[in-house]
């Protein structure tokens, strides 16, 4: 992820940052001057309510006390998940959280899994706060119908981490959740009281939280610099101040918040009450009044009877702040004997055999190999994974596909790559044959008989995130191929590693990250990044994508290797040719070929030029390497190592 070159004021020079270890590409600029800019002059922040960095809050009252459910039996979720009853004494909790948070804070490529599960009612006080620090790998879950039904006395948080002294980041932050609670800040000293910190990057998503009684800062200003971050995404929360500080780029869907402090890249809010009004590129705000459509991630409750249940949230249009501060979210629940909890240790086999007999299915947190494909093939399939469940191909299979279907919700699932190519990691619907063999570019007017969707009851995929390498070698012609019609990517993260084992433009081979060849899909947060080959196909009618984030490959080995038809590398995003009609709100994509930093790169978008085709709050930047030529198709100024970190803009295309 590249570095946040950011400032308070927008029209403040751009000094070069220094480089930070083992990311050499990413450069920032401003921590100081968003601590004393946003933090003490409020420098923007409607209302400004964040303490100065080292001063002690005003003392916050203990949240009530929801009703705690009557214990019941509870269901075997396998060895990593910790279910927390708020009769336990704080202490215990606190032991527990704090001896995972050793393990996985620093643990970015490993093996382990964690869900922290907590019953309704509340957590800490302001005399005993209680405070979870999440780590690599780790789910922090609320199991009551509505967030406010959790209430955690004390902090939820995710800090840098400090590679070295003078090096503390949170650019690596990824892989990570907080959701369906409720958060009411106390408890720490200093710097470390002024804030709940969530410093996470990439596929760290928060849902259905509600902050109370401090801020929600994305930034860790509490550690040595440089202090840059690359997130990220936030869905169906309330807030007070959020201080965005070094987040060069940041989606907030279908939110109330209470004030938003400044920009950097690209901050792109959809149905958010409290957003910042449009203003982008000064500051770089794409604001939609509401969410085109939407649905919310399944979540697991439990009741007053003690009994288990995965509530699936209805699908909303035109939607605009949080589904629950006026009443309980609209949808129904699936008991748990409804699914068939998996193991890692159960072959695709036993799980393809429930799947037919018409099982849900809910993963226990692990890594599973997957040697076929498991085929999800009823219309209304709840398939649900907790704390960070990883499927892994083996020997070249397709790990997850999914029929032409209407309503199948996919959710909390991580999908990586094997050391044997598969032309696939998932598959949404029956394939669409390429029109010219080992492209990924179909022709639109492909044969689309035999769909089953349904615009009312799409399928939907959230917190779905892909990685080709980092781990171990990793090979996929694709992650995503997405064929049906009528679909919703809510939270998309695609990843050919930059960083990590089995890393090398030999090696962890990649051509293309998403693919869409169904017509009225929607995206919801697109991160997709460092594939050979165009990051994003966009194949299908009437696609509309809020929020882009983009990094072309670092690791070409020179111009020759990438490059096509005449055109210098590869666009982050590209519409085919023969779309008539596709819509996006804020995208960014951005350049570093550290390798052989003389590559070009024709444009960052590239689009076919047609009424029905339109693109608002685009830019490029180049973050330390490499020349990107245009922004969109021949319009957009380059982006040059002369002013490494400052974006080209277009803000608005066709």
């Amino acid at each position: 992820m590249p570095l946040a070159h950011f400032s308070a004021v927008r029209a403040a020079a751009h000094p070069q940052a220094r480089t930070p270890y083992r990311l050499p590409h990413r450069l920032a600029t401003g921590a100081v001057a968003v601590l004393l800019g946003v933090l003490g002059a409020g420098a923007g922040v409607t209302p400004a309510t964040a303490q100065p960095a080292g001063a002690a809050p005003a003392a916050q009252p203990t949240a009530p006390a929801p009703a705690a459910p009557k214990p019941g039996a509870a269901p075997d979720l396998g060895p990593n998940v910790r279910v927390f009853d708020p009769g336990m004494p704080v202490a215990e909790i606190q032991a527990t959280v704090d001896a995972i948070a050793a393990e996985q804070v620093d643990d970015e490529m490993g093996t382990d899994r964690y869900s922290l599960l907590f019953k309704p009612g509340t957590y800490g006080s302001a005399e005993k706060p209680l405070i979870v620090q999440v780590g690599y790998s780790t789910e922090v879950a609320g199991l009551g119908a509505s967030p406010t039904d959790v209430v955690i006395n004390g902090h939820v948080d995710a800090y840098n981490r400090c590679l070295t002294a003078d090096n503390c980041i949170a650019l690596n932050n990824f892989w990570r959740s907080v959701s369906n609670l409720s958060i009411n800040v106390t408890g720490l000293e200093g710097c470390r009281s002024s804030a709940n910190f969530w410093a996470a990057s990439q596929a760290s998503p928060m849902r259905r939280v509600s902050v109370t009684g401090g801020n929600l800062s994305l930034m860790d200003y509490c550690t040595a610099g440089p202090q840059y971050a690359s997130g990220g995404f936030i869905s169906d929360s309330k807030t007070g101040t959020v201080v965005n500080g070094s987040q060069q780029q940041y989606y907030v869907r279908d939110s109330s918040i209470g004030g938003w402090s400044n920009g950097v890249w690209n901050q792109v809010f959809s149905g958010v009450n409290g957003a910042p009004a449009q203003s982008f590129p000064n500051p770089p705000y794409t604001t939609l009044a509401t969410t085109p459509v939407s649905r919310e991630k399944p979540y697991l409750t439990i009741d007053e009877a003690g009994q288990y249940s995965v509530f699936v949230p209805a699908l909303r249009q035109n939607c605009t702040g949080t589904t629950w501060e006026n009443g309980p979210t609209p949808g129904h629940s699936i008991p748990l004997s409804d699914f068939f909890v998996a193991r890692p240790s159960d072959s695709v086999k036993t799980i393809n055999s429930q799947l037919a007999r018409g099982k849900n299915l809910l993963f226990t947190p692990g890594v599973y190999d997957v040697d076929s494909s498991i085929e999800v093939k009823r219309a209304d399939a709840v398939v649900l994974g907790l704390g960070m469940t990883t499927l892994t191909a083996v020997g070249g299979a397709v790990p997850l596909t999914v029929a032409d279907a209407p309503g199948v919700q996919i959710a909390g699932i991580t999908v990586d790559a094997g050391s044997v190519n598969s032309p696939a990691l998932m598959r949404i619907g029956k394939t669409v044959k390429p029109a010219n063999a080992g492209t990924a570019e179909r022709n639109a007017a492909a044969d689309k008989a035999s769909k089953h969707s349904d615009a009312t009851n799409p399928t939907a995929l959230h917190d779905v995130f892909f990685r080709i390498g980092g781990p171990h070698v990793g090979k996929a012609a694709l992650s995503l191929e997405v064929n049906s019609d009528n679909v919703l990517l809510d939270h998309i993260w695609a990843w050919r590693a930059d960083h990590g084992n089995g890393v090398g433009w030999d090696t962890n081979t990649a051509d293309y990250g998403v693919v869409v060849n169904g017509d009225h899909v929607t995206a919801t947060g697109l991160f997709v990044e460092h594939y050979q080959k165009y990051n994003t196909v966009w194949n299908g009618e009437h696609g509309r994508t809020v929020f882009f984030q983009n990094e072309l490959p670092y690791d070409a080995p020179n111009q020759a290797a990438w490059q096509h038809h005449g055109v210098l590398g590869w666009a982050g995003y590209k519409v085919a040719d023969a779309v008539k009609t596709h819509e996006l709100w804020g995208g960014g994509s951005y350049v570093y070929n550290n390798v052989d930093p003389t590559i070009h790169a024709t444009r960052g978008f590239e689009v076919p030029v047609t009424p029905g085709v339109k693109l608002h709050g685009l830019l490029t930047v180049n973050l330390g390497a490499g020349t990107l030529d245009h922004v969109i198709n021949d319009t957009g100024a380059p982006v040059t190592t002369d002013a490494v970190g400052v974006p080209s803009y277009v803000a608005n295309f066709g």
